[in-house]
């Protein structure tokens, strides 16, 4: 009896400093970036998207961060260009409406630290494995009583390895668009009370 007593009490610590965190959307950026034409970078965005994971303030461990965005909120402040990107030339928003990460791993990682997070990123139905370099900027209480992790996350991906390959051939050689996509993610994640 007393051995049972001792597990749960264990465990019930745990679930006390375990959170689990939704991200505040208003206070979070999931952006890329990608070459045009071989002489600039054109940056973009997505706007609709849910994503959560966990942490463990007392173990320091970051688990089950998952996301899902609906590729149709596509932003590069230029109308023509989201409507490309929305085509089946590019994203083919219609048949794919999502794309989604998933991490696969547990992460130990602690306020000012940057560890590499292994997961799953699909996107038009396929699935590949991609790092993100994550840093965790810090934790906060806000005035509000709400407690609130900041943090960055990076990746590069081939777009071709998704079966976006669109491009045309420029006169001089090269080609319009390149095909490393800089994933770039700044925020904010809320702790559910």
């Amino acid at each position: 009896m007393k051995r049972i007593t001792f597990v749960f009490s264990v465990l019930f610590s745990i679930s006390l400093w375990a959170g689990n965190y939704v991200i505040d959307q208003a206070h979070t950026k999931v952006g890329f970036e990608i070459t045009h034409m071989m002489i600039s970078t054109v940056e973009g965005q997505f706007k609709d998207y849910v994503a959560n994971f966990e942490y463990d303030e007392k173990t320091n461990t970051l688990n089950k961060v998952e996301a899902k965005i609906q590729v149709a909120s596509i932003d590069t402040e230029n109308q023509k260009r989201d409507d490309h990107l929305r085509s089946e030339d590019f994203f083919d928003v219609k048949k794919f409406p999502t794309m989604e990460f998933v991490s696969n791993e547990k992460l130990v990682i602690k306020p000012g630290e940057e560890k590499i997070l292994k997961g799953k990123l699909t996107i038009k139905g396929i699935t590949r494995n991609v790092d993100l370099k994550v840093r965790y900027v810090g934790s906060v209480k806000d005035p509000w009583g709400n407690e609130r992790i900041g943090f960055e996350a990076t990746t590069k991906i081939n777009r071709r390895d998704y079966n976006i390959t669109w491009n045309k051939l420029l006169e001089g050689g090269g080609l319009v668009v390149g095909d490393e996509v800089t994933i770039r993610i700044r925020g904010e994640g809320i702790k559910q009370k």
